[in-house]
């Protein structure tokens, strides 16, 4: 089995977590696949379109569809995965981790953004096939119990449909300090605001002994239910500018997110920006803080 072979091929973990791939182990040239997903998918494209899978950085891959992100992580003692986009948009995501040569029974564990639909409707239907435990924030376990919305998330009234919940064994994050998984660290950072569980996760990942830091930075969009008004919340609006904060301050080389049309991962990929960029983080939490300013601002002008 593909996975198997690299992970016992992987080199030892360093401080950060990162695994450096043995040079007995050369990495394929990542951008053939890297070009058929921009020609495949376009900047922001429907949810469930099947696109490419493509090596991102080192052992870091995008396993999602064109429209919504998965990321797969290749570690020393199985896979992590971050995010499923939809019920149907998971049946891809096992594609296309197969398709990379991996096995989606080596998933030990699947970790979360936030707790809709778009990004956990297939959390049921990825522990069914890899028996993974799905880590989650202790606000979204509830949500993905149950398969519906939080009567609390801003979004609450905006029609999101139910999604499978996930039966099998779920873990809370607790203290949001470094966690190890299947041999990797990687670091949740707190990001509430769009919904109250929402999660952005942090690691190392290397190429010929060139390890970079990659943010997987949650949306942070604060978009609501008509008449939800993010004023009237004041400990939420405390926490998504600690959040927002938290993502400006981050050792960050590469930015990912549950949209890809967020980060401009398209363009990205196409030359045209740079993939590598130790200023995206900051930059992206700029324009996410202008957007929560704006909308505070036209609540207490009364437009909202």
């Amino acid at each position: 089995m593909y996975a198997r072979i690299a992970f016992s091929l992987a080199a030892a973990i360093g401080m950060a977590g990162c695994v450096a791939p043995s040079a007995s182990m050369p990495l394929a040239d990542a951008a053939p696949a890297r070009q058929a997903w921009v020609d495949r998918c376009s900047a922001f494209d429907d949810w469930d379109k099947p696109g490419p899978p493509f090596r991102i950085y080192g052992q870091t891959y995008y396993v999602g569809t064109c429209g919504i992100s998965s990321i797969l992580v290749a570690a020393r003692d199985g896979l992590i995965l971050i995010d499923s986009g939809t019920d149907e948009g998971a049946k891809i995501v096992l594609d296309n981790i197969r398709s990379l040569g991996f096995d989606p029974r080596d998933v030990a564990v699947i970790l979360m953004s936030h707790e809709h639909f778009d990004h956990a409707g297939g959390m049921a239907r990825l522990q069914a096939a890899t028996g993974a435990t799905v880590v989650a924030s202790e606000a979204a376990i509830p949500v993905l119990r149950s398969g519906l919305v939080s009567p609390q998330d801003p979004q609450a009234k905006s029609g999101h449909p139910a999604f499978p919940p996930v039966t099998g064994e779920t873990r809370a994050i607790g203290d949001y300090s470094a966690r190890s998984f299947a041999g990797r660290t990687f670091f949740p950072i707190a990001t509430p605001g769009h919904t109250l569980g929402a999660t952005s996760w942090r690691w190392q990942d290397c190429e010929e002994g060139v390890c970079k830091t990659i943010v997987y930075v949650d949306s942070l969009n604060p978009i609501s239910s008509d008449d939800y008004r993010f004023s009237d919340h004041p400990d939420l609006v405390t926490a998504f500018r600690a959040g927002i904060e938290n993502v400006a301050t981050s050792e960050c080389d590469i930015v990912l997110a549950p949209h890809p049309g967020a980060t401009k991962l398209r363009d990205r990929l196409a030359g045209t920006a740079p993939l590598i960029d130790p200023d995206r983080c900051a930059a992206y939490a700029r324009g996410v803080g202008a957007k929560l300013d704006a909308r505070l601002a036209a609540e207490d002008a009364g437009n909202e």
